[in-house]
């Protein structure tokens, strides 16, 4: 049986997976991100991998990171969270490591989980979508990753939602993610608390009384006991998340879609008002298929999956 270490490299921790061909993990491990250089994150890669490769015939190594990854799948022209420019990472860890090294996306290395071994399996035309403090977005087109040209291909959360919109950290205006991630979530919630504190009282309580305690998790919290205004956060974000799937879909047209990430861990509570308002704004919805929009299946670990699995593949 081919094994492959899967590692996701975020901002905060470096977690790394042998996953065999059907895609399980069958040994972990993890890290905390360096704060230092690039090389220093390189080193814990390198750690991980090692640690991993210890009892286990390993064929390959996939690494994820949420980037701009070069179409050769060497090169992370730029990650935010680890301060990467034009870093050659395939190069420096396959020094570290001794093995052929593929670099991927992270977004992108979660639709391939998902469609290799998860919600979307068996489906040659998936959009997937991780909504988190961001929104990361990937594809998968005729049972094939689409990367584009220059390997930036499915870079969904930075398309354009509100001409002249909310500022965005990439520094456009109006993106998707400035609608629809947990920041937005927040956003909504801490106004709410704001404007109108009686409405927003059991936001305020779990927030033990300051708009700023409130967080993601517990505008989840209380929208899962019916909290109304908690309620109306996600309907919002939902029904943001629901027109830019209607439109993506209209260009796109995939099969499933999947949407994972930390704010889809609330399932229902967001997936519902996401489904309402695709239908509504389909064009020709009542004359054509509806893709099902379904919580990825694979977790946390969809990241470490798809990138060892695209290693193993080459």
């Amino acid at each position: 049986m081919a094994l492959a270490i899967g590692v996701d490299i975020g901002g905060t921790k470096v977690a790394g997976g042998v996953v065999d061909e059907y895609g399980e993990v069958v040994a972990r491990t993890r890290r905390a991100t360096p704060s230092g250089s690039p090389a220093d994150v390189e080193q814990v890669i390198g750690q991980v991998v090692a640690e991993l490769r210890e009892g286990h015939d390993v064929v390959a190594v996939g690494l994820g990171a949420a980037g701009i990854i070069d179409e050769t799948r060497s090169v992370v022209r730029y990650a935010p969270n680890l301060v990467w420019r034009d870093e050659p990472l395939k190069e420096r860890v396959e020094e570290l490591v001794d093995l052929p090294v593929v670099v991927e996306n992270d977004a992108n290395a979660m639709a391939w989980a998902e469609h290799r071994f998860g919600a979307g399996q068996g489906e040659e035309h998936l959009l997937c979508l991780t909504v988190g403090t961001g929104i990361g977005g990937g594809l998968v087109l005729g049972g094939r990753l689409h990367r584009g040209a220059f390997g930036d291909g499915a870079a969904l959360g930075h398309l354009n939602f509100v001409r002249h919109g909310r500022r965005c950290g990439c520094g456009q205006r109006g993106c998707i993610e400035q609608y629809c991630s947990g920041r937005a979530l927040l956003r909504e919630a801490r106004e709410i608390a704001d404007v109108d504190p009686r409405y927003g009282a059991r936001l305020l309580e779990l927030g033990e009384g300051h708009i700023e305690g409130i967080t993601a998790e517990e505008v989840t919290k209380a929208a899962a006991e019916g909290d109304p205004a908690a309620l109306e956060c996600f309907a919002v974000i939902g029904a943001a998340l629901g027109q830019c799937l209607a439109d993506l879909s209209s260009a796109l047209d995939p099969g499933v879609i999947v949407i994972g990430g930390g704010v889809a861990d609330a399932g229902e509570l967001l997936l519902d008002p996401v489904r309402e308002e695709f239908a509504r704004r389909l064009t020709g919805s009542a004359y054509r298929p509806h893709p099902p929009i379904l919580h990825a299946a694979l977790g946390n670990e969809a990241g470490l999956v798809g990138a060892a699995d695209l290693a193993r593949l080459g």
